[in-house]
């Protein structure tokens, strides 16, 4: 009877989410992108970085969309705008080329102080979760971890980003089950192939002959995650290390990120500095402008 009244309580919990969000009013930018939140793209996102000037201004209309429809709440820490824009930069990555993507199933994303355990606690020994995607009473929430937010956007070696891995997941579930087979991005010709490489290549993780993240292993959903954060994090390695792979990946997310120059801005930008783009313009006359 427990599990039964647990299963009750997520499903009314689901109910509840899909007919709140069917009567929510999607918001559109209607102001300026804010040149502060530019500085923090420029100097944190190598992703908006590889990008051209028209490329950057629909990136900047998709970060500016997603938080204006995804609250973004710290639970027992504090919440700052590099914190707003990283979880926005990592919900847009992976569908950039996807001009009309919403996340309809979500509406907030939590971020917590550290790493924490199924019963959300941060304290445990076994509080060892970076991320989640929430279900049942908990449908339409995100819980990511405020270090591995930021840890991954600072280091752009290890092939991991604990926010995009998180995105990926849900991703996936828009087609109604994470299952590593995002059926509502993939055309169903790559849909057997993408399954028997990612059994190929969970076996080799397992044969310990493969550089990709052994925590892929864990099943299909996690390899997608995993394999998507690779992607996304050091495609050009994937694609000499995993070429069948990294074609695939190429298919799904419609990017070809072997391309890309993936740099973050290493110097501080000040208003008086040159701007990064390259126009010959001071920062604050170019793409550092406050817009209220």
């Amino acid at each position: 009877m427990k599990y039964i009244a647990i299963l009750s309580i997520g499903i009314l919990a689901y109910l509840l989410f899909k007919k709140l969000w069917s009567n929510k009013n999607w918001i559109s930018p209607k102001k300026p992108f804010p040149g502060d939140w530019r500085k923090i793209l420029i100097q944190k996102v190598s992703f908006y970085n590889s990008l051209s000037a028209e490329e950057k201004t629909r990136f900047e209309y998709k970060v500016q969309e997603f938080l204006l429809n995804c609250r973004i709440t710290g639970i027992h820490t504090k919440v700052d705008d590099t914190d707003r824009v990283l979880v926005a930069a990592s919900a847009i990555i992976p569908v950039f080329e996807f001009p009309n993507w919403k996340y309809t199933n979500l509406f907030e994303v939590l971020l917590y102080p550290n790493s924490f355990n199924d019963k959300f606690e941060t304290k445990a020994e076994d509080a060892r979760i970076l991320g989640m995607v929430g279900t049942g009473y908990m449908e339409g929430k995100m819980i990511l971890s405020k270090p591995a937010l930021l840890h991954g956007f600072s280091n752009e070696s290890d092939k991991k980003n604990t926010a995009i891995h998180e995105f990926v997941h849900l991703i996936d579930k828009m087609d109604g089950k994470i299952d590593g087979l995002p059926s509502i991005l993939m055309e169903k010709q790559y849909s057997i192939p993408w399954l028997d490489l990612i059994s190929k290549k969970i076996e080799e993780i397992y044969e310990e002959k493969s550089d990709i993240n052994p925590y892929g292993a864990t099943n299909k959903a996690e390899f997608f995650a995993v394999i998507s954060e690779y992607f996304f994090e050091r495609p050009k390695l994937l694609a000499n290390a995993h070429p069948e792979l990294y074609q695939l990946l190429e298919e799904i997310f419609n990017q070809n990120m072997s391309e890309r120059k993936l740099l973050r801005a290493k110097q501080s930008i000040s208003r008086n500095s040159p701007c990064p783009c390259g126009s010959g313009l001071k920062f604050k006359k170019c793409c550092g402008k406050q817009h209220y």
